[in-house]
C-alpha cells in the first residue's frame, strides 16, 4: 500500500480542490476566465486526486454533479464526505488505509467501485449501491465465503475481483462464486467461461436451489410488508388509517383500569360485545368514506394540474410564435437591408425599426403572461373552492359518524350503570342477610366478609381423589345463617389456586381482590368508577375526530398555500425569462450596429 511516508498528511481543501480543476479541466482559454471569473465546482464531471497524501476526505459537497472521482494511492482511513455525489458513477478509493466499507448510502448510480489494496475484511454497506457492475476488493483481508452470498442482490454485477485476498486461496473458490455469481462475466481480471459455469452449477446445485428457496421467502415477505406499508400510507393520505377495524375501540380499553374491571360483572361481556360490533361498524363506514373522498379530492387535483400545464403549454407556444417571427426577420429581412443600406440616414432608420420591433415582441410576450395569469387565476380559485368544499364534506361526515360513536359510548354507559347499581344492591341485600355489616357501613371490613364465607365453607374444588372438576358446594340458608338460598362458591377460574374462591349469588359473582372488591364499598364509588371509564372512551373519540379533523384541515391550507406560491414563482420566472430574452435581443442589435458603423 501507498504511504507516502515523508510527506505530511494533507487536507481537502478549496486550494487543493480548485488546483486539482484547474489543471485537469480547462485549457487555454477557458482556463483563463475560470482565473478570472472563479471555478464553479458543480460544473465539474470528472476529478482526479490522486498521490495527494490525503488522509480525510472532505470539502466535496459543491461538486453535485461529479460523475468521476479518483482517490486512489492517498492515506484515506474512513469513507466519508461523498454524501452530495449523488451523480457519481465511477469511484477509486484503491491503495489507501480503508477498514470498513461505509459512507456510499447516497451513491445510488454509481457503477464502478475499487477498493482495490485497503485493509477491509468484510462485504457489506453496498445495498444501495442498485447500479453496481463492477467491484474491485482485491489485495485486502476478506476471509469469509459468506460474503459472496452478500453480493447475490447485485443483479447488474458483472466483474468482480477478490484475488489477494484470504478467501481467494480456497480450494473452490472460483466455482464457488461461480455457482453463487451465476451473472458474473469476470472474475479477477479473467472471462468466465461456460465450461466454469457448468461445473459450478454442478458442485454446487443443491446448496444453491436451497438458497435460492430461501431467498424467495424472504422476496415475499419483503413484498408483503412493503405492500402494507404502502396500503397504510394510502390510508394515511386519507386520513382515516386504522379505522378499518377495532384498533379506536382497543385503544379505549387499553388504559380504562375501571372499564377492565367492570367488564366481569355479569351481563357485562356479552354488552361490550355488542357495543364493540357496532362501534366496529361506525369505523369502517368512516374508513370507507375517507378512501372515496381521497379518490375524489386526488382526481380533482389531477384536473387541476392538467389545466394549469395545458395554459401554460397553450401560452409558451404562442410566445415561442412570436419570437419565432422575431428571429426570422432580424436573421434574414434586417441583417440584409441594414447591410445594402449605404446612408447613415437609412441606416438608423432601419435599426429604429427593428428596435421598435423588440419593444413590440415584450409587450406581447407581457400580455400573453398577463392573460395567462388572470387565467390560471381563476382556475387557481375555482379549485381552492371544489378542494375546500370536498374536504368540508369530508369532515362534516366524519363528525356525523363520530357522534353516533360518542352516542353508542353514552348508550353503553347508561346500561354499564344500570348493571354496576344493581349488582352493588345485591351485593348489600347478600351481605345483610348474612347479618354482616353492608359495603356503605362505616365499619366495612377492607375485603368485604362475603367475598371469604365461601371459602369458610367451601374446600372441595379439585381435591385429591375427586375426578375433574368437582362440585359446587352449595351453602343453603340453614348451613349460613339465613345465607339466600341458591348462593354459591365458587373459584374465580379453573385454574385458580387452593382457598381463592368467588361468591356467586343469584348469578352475581364478586372475585376476591382488593382492588375489584373495592369498587363496591358504596354507590358513589362505583358510579365514579363507570363515569371514569366513560370520560376516557369519550376523550378517546373526541382526540381521533380532533387528529383527523386537524390533518385534513391542515394539508388542506398547506395545499392552497403552496398552489398560490408556485404560481407566483412561475410568474417571477417568466418575466425573468422575457427580460433576459429581450435583453439578448437587444444586445446582438446593438453589437451589429457597432460593428457597422466601424465598417
Amino acid at each position: 500500500m501507498n504511504r507516502l511516508c515523508n510527506m505530511e498528511p494533507r487536507v481537502m481543501d478549496d486550494e487543493m480542490l480548485k488546483l486539482a480543476v484547474g489543471e485537469q479541466g480547462l485549457r487555454d482559454e477557458a482556463r483563463r476566465l475560470a482565473k478570472q471569473e472563479g471555478i464553479l465546482f458543480k460544473d465539474v464531471l470528472s476529478l482526479q486526486l490522486d498521490f495527494q497524501n490525503i488522509l480525510r476526505i472532505d470539502n466535496l459537497w459543491q461538486f453535485e454533479n461529479l460523475q468521476k472521482l479518483q482517490l486512489d494511492n492517498n492515506i484515506i482511513e474512513k469513507i466519508e464526505g461523498l454524501e452530495n455525489l449523488t451523480r457519481l458513477v465511477w469511484l477509486d478509493l484503491s491503495f489507501n488505509n480503508i477498514e470498513a466499507i461505509e459512507g456510499l448510502d447516497t451513491l445510488v448510480n454509481l457503477e464502478d467501485l475499487s477498493l482495490f489494496n485497503n485493509r477491509i475484511s468484510k462485504i457489506d454497506s453496498l445495498d444501495a449501491l442498485v447500479k453496481l457492475q463492477v467491484l474491485s476488493l482485491g489485495n485486502n483481508q476478506i476471509g469469509n465465503m459468506m460474503n459472496i452470498i452478500y453480493l447475490r442482490r447485485f443483479k447488474d454485477l458483472r466483474t468482480l475481483s477478490l484475488s489477494g485476498n484470504p478467501v481467494a486461496e480456497a480450494e473452490d473458490y472460483r466455482t464457488f462464486i461461480c455457482a453463487y455469481l451465476p451473472d458474473l462475466v469476470y472474475l479477477d481480471f479473467r472471462h468466465i467461461d461456460d465450461h466454469m459455469k457448468e461445473l459450478a452449477e454442478m458442485k454446487h446445485q443443491c446448496s444453491v436451489d436451497e438458497l435460492k428457496h430461501q431467498e424467495s421467502l424472504m422476496q415475499a415477505q419483503l413484498e408483503d410488508q412493503q405492500a402494507r406499508w404502502e396500503e397504510l400510507e394510502g390510508q394515511k393520505a386519507a386520513f382515516v388509517e386504522h379505522l378499518n377495524g377495532p384498533f379506536l375501540f382497543d385503544s379505549m380499553y387499553a388504559e380504562d383500569v375501571e372499564g377492565s374491571q367492570l367488564s366481569h360483572l355479569p351481563g357485562v361481556g356479552e354488552l361490550v360485545q355488542t357495543y364493540k360490533d357496532k362501534f366496529v361498524i361506525i369505523c369502517q363506514n368512516i374508513f370507507k368514506f375517507g378512501l372515496k373522498q381521497q379518490e375524489k379530492r386526488k382526481a380533482e387535483l389531477d384536473t387541476f394540474m392538467g389545466c394549469v400545464q395545458e395554459a401554460v403549454q397553450e401560452k409558451q407556444e404562442q410566445g415561442k410564435h412570436k419570437c419565432g417571427s422575431l428571429e426570422h426577420r432580424f436573421c434574414f429581412q434586417m441583417l440584409s437591408s441594414i447591410r445594402d443600406e449605404s446612408e447613415l440616414t437609412n441606416f438608423e432608420m432601419k435599426m429604429a425599426e427593428h428596435s421598435e420591433d423588440i419593444t413590440e415582441l415584450v409587450s406581447v410576450l407581457m400580455t400573453l403572461e398577463m392573460q395567462l395569469v388572470e387565467q390560471l387565476e381563476e382556475t387557481i380559485n375555482m379549485f381552492e373552492r371544489n378542494i375546500i368544499d370536498l374536504v368540508g364534506l369530508f369532515v362534516e361526515n366524519v363528525q356525523s359518524l363520530m357522534a353516533q360513536c360518542r352516542d353508542l359510548e353514552n348508550h353503553h354507559h347508561e346500561k354499564l350503570l344500570e348493571i354496576a347499581i344493581s349488582t352493588r344492591e345485591k351485593i348489600t341485600e347478600a351481605a345483610a342477610s348474612d347479618d354482616l355489616p353492608t359495603l356503605g357501613s362505616d365499619h366495612v371490613d377492607p375485603q368485604p366478609r362475603w367475598a371469604h364465607v365461601a371459602s369458610s365453607r367451601v374446600n372441595t374444588w379439585n381435591q385429591p381423589g375427586l375426578a375433574g372438576p368437582v362440585s359446587h358446594s352449595v351453602i343453603h340458608g340453614g348451613e349460613a345463617g339465613g345465607k339466600k338460598a341458591g348462593a354459591q362458591a365458587l373459584p374465580c377460574h379453573p385454574g385458580a389456586p387452593s382457598g381463592h374462591w368467588c361468591s356467586q349469588a343469584d348469578g352475581v359473582v364478586a372475585r376476591d381482590g382488593p382492588r375489584k372488591q373495592d369498587l363496591f364499598v358504596d354507590k358513589d364509588t362505583i358510579v365514579n368508577a363507570v363515569g371514569a371509564s366513560h370520560d376516557i372512551h369519550l376523550l378517546k373519540i373526541d382526540n381521533r375526530e380532533d387528529e383527523l379533523v386537524t390533518r385534513v384541515n391542515s394539508w388542506c391550507t398547506h395545499l392552497v398555500d403552496k398552489i398560490h406560491k408556485d404560481e407566483i414563482m412561475r410568474n417571477r420566472r417568466r418575466v425573468k425569462e422575457i427580460n433576459q430574452y429581450v435583453d439578448h435581443v437587444q444586445s446582438e442589435l446593438d453589437s451589429l450596429e457597432c460593428s457597422d458603423l466601424l465598417d
